[in-house]
């Protein structure tokens, strides 16, 4: 078939291509003008902690829960930015549940499975986040314009109670970290300082004293000076990478500080540090200082410890919470539905239909 032939037929049957327009255009009209009005509310927030990155507290996130201290938050993972975490958890079960609880939703939305009515949530609801700024702009759909206002403001509510149990800034993670490595910490000290006061009594020793005392101190500063960069640097590689400066400098640091701790313990810097040699003290002597030079390394590290803990805490408590922009307001105008839209929607698929059954009839005849 030629173009000029495909023109030809459809001329010829041009009544029957406007009849099944016609038709489909009053169909629609009629559905246009009998769908109710819907109502769309808007919200507007900032997370929390945006200004330190999204990265890092969905890296850090992750490596919490596998500690054991990421909680329910492991299920939000995924995001690549603060706000992505945030319209994850706006799409969760606890937000959603509460919203269903609080409003009835089951009823507004006449189903009787909560399932049901989470999924018709969803279906009004709609989360867009500015890669740019991370603001976050939360929309709702409903017949009842006071509704769709109450449910988007719901929404922050909603979002503010489930966050409060999860650490979700930067700050709130670090001292999460911290907070383990501090509770971890002060149990190895316990451990050590029960072990030197068994083999005190078992050996009768005292603590050394003098130049043995002073190189014993310096030996356990270093290391944990040590211990203390490597947790930095721990908490430092969730949310950055491996070529960061400070990653680097801190690795470069920890060799150093490793190199002087086996110089002192083999005795091979006795210009640097004196004249002490493990080599050179009785082996129940020799047992009794390795005890004491550990707890004197668990005591410098956890106090070590306790202070990045502490200045996480603070700047964990400086952290601002939800930043709520703007908050909605009961909508004036409606939403939907667009019946324009609708009505020129209808128009060209009567034509496209009757253009189809026009094409269909004509091949059967010419099949004959």
């Amino acid at each position: 078939m030629t173009f000029s032939n495909f023109i030809d037929i459809l001329w010829q049957n041009r009544k029957a291509i406007l009849l099944s327009g016609a038709s489909v255009f009053v169909l629609a009209t009629i559905l246009a003008f009998v769908l109710p009005f819907t109502y769309t509310a808007s919200a507007t927030f900032l997370p929390p902690g945006t200004n330190t990155g999204g990265s890092s507290a969905i890296a850090m996130m992750g490596q919490l829960s596998a500690l054991g201290g990421g909680g329910g938050a492991s299920s939000l993972l995924g995001g690549k930015s603060q706000a992505d975490l945030f319209v994850g958890l706006l799409k969760s079960h606890s937000v959603s549940h509460a919203l269903i609880q609080r409003f009835d939703l089951k009823k507004v939305y006449k189903v009787k499975k909560e399932s049901d009515a989470a999924k018709a949530l969803t279906a009004h609801s709609n989360f867009e986040a500015d890669s740019k700024s991370s603001i976050i702009q939360i929309e709702v759909t409903d017949k009842s314009p006071q509704r769709a206002s109450d449910l988007a403001n719901g929404y922050l509510e909603a979002l503010q109670d489930a966050s409060a149990n999860l650490a979700l800034t930067e700050s709130s993670q670090r001292r999460l970290f911290y907070e383990q490595r501090l509770a971890k910490e002060r149990d190895d000290l316990a451990n050590a300082e029960v072990e030197l006061k068994q083999d005190q009594e078992k050996s009768g020793l005292i603590a050394p004293a003098g130049q043995t005392a002073s190189e014993l101190q310096t030996l356990a500063q270093l290391r944990s000076q040590v211990s203390e960069r490597e947790v930095r640097l721990a908490s430092l590689q969730y949310y950055e990478s491996e070529d960061n400066p400070d990653v680097l400098r801190l690795r470069q640091e920890i060799a150093s500080l490793k190199e002087h701790v086996a110089q002192l313990e083999n005795g091979q810097n006795k210009g640097q540090f004196g004249s002490f040699s493990t080599a050179q003290v009785p082996e129940m002597q020799l047992e009794y200082i390795r005890k004491a030079r550990d707890v004197k390394y668990h005591e410098v590290l956890f106090e070590s410890i306790a202070k990045q803990y502490e200045a996480a805490r603070l700047d964990e408590a400086k952290d601002t919470p939800l930043q709520i922009i703007d908050k909605a307001t009961v909508p004036d105008t409606k939403s939907g539905p667009h019946r324009g839209i609708i009505m020129l929607i209808g128009l060209i698929l009567g034509l496209m239909a009757g253009t189809v059954w026009v094409l269909f009839r004509v091949a059967q005849q010419q099949a004959r």
